[in-house]
């Protein structure tokens, strides 16, 4: 096996950057086989980002983002978790980067779960909150989300803007009913809900050569209801390292 398809089996075709990345990097990806990005980012100001993260990762994100649209990964997503106080004075220079750049930029409600427990419901910024901060922009209007765009955010852009603004919402606006998102985890089991408990293990049959059709069946008919985020009753949370990003 030669070097390029050896590192094409440590990547998936879509994967969460935070870390630095550059130019020979995001070529490297580009060439083992990986297709498009999402880049985690809180913050565009390098101090802040060191803060948050509470170490120094050398990240920038705009830097990311140039090298991965060199590279010719697209769509480019930027996923920001939103947080009263640390960094709800950034929105408009997240979303500002859609009318310069044909990027998606995703903001998160913040979800005081796992290692976010620390932060309160007073930290959350509802998803009408910030589309009301990104239409002092422009004009905003719904759609231009990127292709295969169909998970849980909705999407709008700026009149003129190559990109778009997405809203994640599952503290203001829960999406249950129509979630469409499942996870492997590194251990081999299929997670049908992020913040629930219910898990069906594949790595078993699929080691005994049997069909995996009936468990992703059960997996999907055992399916939660809705996520219990309202009531800060997490099942399981486990790191997103873990549970497929």
């Amino acid at each position: 096996m030669d070097h390029e398809a050896q590192f094409a089996l440590r990547v998936r075709r879509e994967l969460n950057l935070g870390a630095r990345v550059d130019a020979r990097v995001a070529a490297r990806l580009r060439a083992a086989g990986l297709d498009r990005v999402n880049i985690s980012a809180d913050s565009l100001r390098p101090e802040r980002i060191v803060a948050i993260a509470r170490r120094n990762l050398g990240f920038d994100p705009i830097a990311a983002g140039r090298a991965a649209e060199a590279a010719g990964l697209n769509p480019i997503k930027i996923n920001v978790v939103v947080m009263r106080g640390i960094n709800d004075d950034e929105i408009t220079d997240f979303a500002r980067l859609t009318l310069e750049h044909p990027w998606h930029v995703r903001f998160i409600e913040l979800m005081p779960v796992g290692g976010l427990r620390e932060l309160s419901a007073e930290h959350i910024v509802p998803s009408d909150e910030v589309l009301e901060q990104v239409a002092s922009l422009g004009s905003l209007e719904a759609g231009g989300g990127p292709p295969r765009g169909n998970g849980p955010a909705a999407y709008y852009h700026l009149a003129g803007a190559p990109g778009s603004v997405g809203v994640i919402t599952p503290m203001t606006h829960t999406y249950c009913g129509s979630c469409n998102r499942v996870r492997l985890t590194a251990d081999g089991r299929l997670r049908t809900c992020l913040f629930g408990d219910h898990e069906i293990d594949l790595r078993s049959p699929l080691r005994a050569d049997e069909s995996l059709e009936p468990y992703f069946r059960r997996a999907l008919a055992e399916k939660p209801k809705e996520h219990a985020l309202l009531q800060l009753k997490v099942g399981g949370l486990r790191a997103l390292s873990q549970v497929g990003g």
